[in-house]
């Protein structure tokens, strides 16, 4: 049994959310009801209030709310944040970090997963404001129910009313039991104040002034290992290639081209780093001698000469400070097809790397451009199938195993 927050915003399908209510509470869930002012003009507190036999929130100045600050004591205790449904504006609030209300706290407050259910006019969810919002939030990690199609309040057929309450409840079910399933941040984090290393996105070798060779990094898997290490307390250095999206706020960002400048970058951050961990695409090979003018197109065909790239985690592997003192801790990332487990093995074995990551870049759902990812993360202990979902969420986990090998590593030396 799981204590979830339902709350529920100013749209006419405010009604439904009391089906989504007692469906959560026939799958054994606490709920408590969290409404905007808006939604009261749809439906009134004390139907929840009679199903959920908990008070409603509906103000932060109610009296006694802030006694223990209530939206971070609720954001504690939940196990999911589900919105249903969820307007514009609220999606809107929660993107850009906006709080002026007891729900769009709740949502910067909880460290639980979050599952939106979005309900408007269909001209509203397809305009480039609300579809950019929902995007920063799934890259942030945030889960969507997609609205379904039909006869809408407004009197328009389309996209944008709620999804079927057996749906919202059935997406909040299955998120709570992936959650289950996935290692929990210790309380103490062992990276607070520790230096990490971070490095994401592709690299571009340039051919000539106009074309280059790339990949399809997109950069969100080390934006989001970043972004939750700093969380935890870590001081952030992230190395990151060319790439659309806007990194996390951090505390230095390095921003290179090619591979060899990210070389250049990682091995003269390296020496300060507690944790260093390699989530860009580097590219293996690179023109030998790109041109200073555009190559013109020919008749015939057009040959390249590649060389070897420097490889960046086994250079790393031969810092002095790794053979005096086992620092820095070395993550890396095997995207591959095929058989990436193998693969990995075989390169973490290679490089002498605490930990490395392995994904099948093959998947349409997982690897390069998505904001989901499934992996399995390989030690010198053994293996770890992290299960498909969002990048946010995976790097939740792969950070827990740094956590775990960092307090196995410090109480190693403790007994020395």
């Amino acid at each position: 049994m799981s204590l979830i927050a339902l709350g529920v915003t100013g749209g006419i399908s405010a009604y439904k959310a009391v089906e989504v209510c007692r469906g959560l509470q026939q799958h054994g869930h606490e709920v408590v009801v969290v409404m905007t002012h808006a939604a009261e003009r749809f439906v009134g507190p004390v139907t929840f209030e009679s199903i959920t036999r908990r008070p409603v929130i509906t103000s932060q100045w109610m009296p006694g709310m802030n006694a223990d600050i209530e939206h971070i004591a609720i954001g504690d205790a939940i196990a999911l944040l589900l919105v249903a449904p969820c307007t514009a504006n609220t999606i809107g609030k929660f993107a850009h970090g906006i709080a002026d209300d007891f729900l769009s706290s709740l949502y910067l407050a909880t460290r639980a997963p979050c599952l939106l259910a979005p309900a408007m006019n269909a001209n509203m969810l397809v305009h480039p404001v609300v579809e950019k919002n929902l995007r920063v939030l799934t890259e942030r990690g945030v889960q969507v129910v997609e609205p379904g199609d039909g006869y809408l309040a407004c009197g328009w057929v389309g996209k944008g009313r709620l999804a079927e309450p057996a749906d919202v409840v059935a997406a909040a079910v299955d998120l709570l039991k992936l959650t289950d399933s996935v290692p929990t941040v210790q309380a103490s984090s062992a990276l607070r104040g520790r230096r990490v290393l971070v490095t994401a996105g592709p690299t571009y070798e340039d051919i000539d002034p106009v074309r280059y060779l790339g990949n399809r990094s997109s950069g969100r898997m080390g934006f989001a290992l970043a972004a939750e290490a700093q969380r935890r307390g870590a001081a952030i250095t992230l190395v990151v290639g060319p790439t659309e999206l806007e990194p996390p706020v951090v505390d230095d960002v390095i921003r290179v081209r090619s591979a060899a400048e990210m070389h250049a970058a990682v091995l003269r951050s390296a020496v300060t780093a507690d944790v260093v961990i390699m989530a860009a695409a580097v590219a293996d090979y690179t023109p030998t001698d790109p041109a200073e003018r555009k190559v013109r197109k020919g008749s015939g065909v057009l040959t390249l000469t590649l060389q070897r790239t420097p490889d960046i985690l086994a250079d790393l592997s031969r810092l002095p400070s790794r053979r005096s003192s086992g620092e820095p801790m070395l993550v890396g990332f095997a995207a591959e097809t095929g058989d990436p487990v193998k693969r990995a093995r075989d390169k973490r074995t290679q490089k002498g790397i605490e930990l490395i990551v392995a994904n099948d870049v093959s998947r349409a759902d997982a690897g390069f451009d998505v904001s989901t990812n499934a992996v399995t993360l390989i030690d010198a202990e053994g293996e770890h199938v992290v299960p498909l979902q969002s990048k946010a969420r995976v790097a939740e986990s792969i950070l827990n195993r740094v956590e775990q090998l960092l307090s196995k590593r410090s109480a190693a030396e403790a007994h020395t």
